[in-house]
């Protein structure tokens, strides 16, 4: 074989090897955008095992077309901005509790949110909390009350 082609085939080669690692950079990319990564945090002694939502395509779906919280105690919404952020009850098939959080302490909670099932995106009522905030941890509805979560209370990360 020539020098001629054997350099031919090489930048050939080559350049497969940047499409494919572009595409699994690509896939990796997406992949992590559904992927909610998981916790155990507390209030006190009470542990919860929650998912993270760490994105905004996983901010937006939350628990939405699931039929249970289950396996986990809730889902963690982390934000890295401090605002108002409002939760909707999008596609949910179950009541939750929605408590807010800034820097870790419970600042707001909104008990017994019930799902509107065949309400439209524009007529979906926006539960909102009194100040802003940094995290919303939904919790299957009456848990907040069950485990005695109050404003005030101080969240920990026992485990990522």
């Amino acid at each position: 074989m020539s020098k001629q082609n054997r350099k031919k085939k090489y930048k050939i080669w080559y350049s497969w090897g940047i499409v494919v690692l572009f595409v699994l950079s690509l896939s990796y990319t997406v992949f992590m955008q559904y992927r909610h990564k998981e916790a155990i945090i507390s209030f006190e002694q009470q542990e919860l095992h929650v998912q993270i939502a760490h994105t905004p395509k996983q901010w937006h779906r939350g628990l939405g077309k699931k039929e249970t919280i289950a396996p986990y105690d809730g889902m963690l919404f982390l934000f890295p901005f401090s605002r108002r952020h409002g939760i909707v009850m999008r596609d949910m098939g179950f009541p939750i509790d929605i408590v807010w959080l800034d820097r870790g302490t419970i600042i707001d909670i909104a008990p017994q949110a019930q799902p509107q099932p065949e309400a439209a995106e524009a007529d979906l009522y926006v539960y909102y909390p009194r100040m802003d905030a940094t995290m919303v941890l939904e919790l299957e509805a009456g848990k907040a009350a069950k485990i005695g979560l109050k404003i005030g209370d101080t969240m920990n990360v026992v485990e990522e």
